[in-house]
């Protein structure tokens, strides 16, 4: 559910941001930040969620994701087996693409944050003189710089999502698990131990 919610948020913001630049005249703004607290309240849950029941070391990446990656590019390179060490719950790949997205993801919010300071809400008033005019600038090159990569990113990854060896995670996202079959044959179960 929260990468859904979270998919949900980043569309209607990139789509709220770069649909008006396009052409597409509409009022984008109030749509624009209530998907942002939206996608705040969802990475806080997330956050507190993965701290406290889950284990978030399982996206850290380790020794054990630099071998499988080392083995990889050496597969790849026909200078290895073609048979690499399997992951743990995420894969290297997994676990990098986390880490861009947790990046991006959150300088977009930090800077976008700030930036709700210039808009008129039900709770608050504008205030433009919250930081200094050359500060302002930083903060929209920097958020703009992440949406900019967000659209990439979220390209890459839906690519990769719809390719047909990747869809049995496409499957697993939609199902919430994987069979057992699937947990034996494609995971390490010394680095990804499940209860039976």
């Amino acid at each position: 559910m929260f990468h859904w919610l979270t998919a949900a948020c980043v569309l209607t913001l990139l789509g709220t941001a770069f649909l008006p630049i396009l052409g597409l005249k509409f009022d984008w703004v109030m749509v624009h930040w209530m998907a942002g607290l939206v996608l705040l309240g969802a990475v806080l849950f997330h956050l507190v969620r993965s701290l406290i029941w889950q284990s978030w070391r399982t996206m850290m990446i380790d020794g054990a994701d630099i071998r499988e990656a080392t083995a990889i590019v050496r597969g790849t390179l026909r200078r290895g087996s073609d048979e690499g060490p399997k992951p743990g719950k995420y894969s290297f790949a997994q676990k990098l693409i986390h880490l861009f997205f947790t990046i991006v993801v959150l300088a977009s919010i930090a800077t976008g944050a700030l930036m709700l300071a210039h808009v008129e809400t039900p709770w608050w008033r504008p205030n433009p003189y919250l930081l200094r005019d050359a500060t302002w600038g930083v903060v929209y090159v920097l958020h703009d710089l992440a949406a900019l990569t967000l659209i990439t990113m979220v390209m890459t990854h839906v690519y990769f999502a719809l390719r047909p060896e990747k869809l049995k995670f496409m499957r697993a996202m939609l199902r919430g698990w994987i069979t057992r079959a699937e947990y034996e044959r494609d995971h390490d179960p010394r680095r990804w131990q499940v209860e039976r």
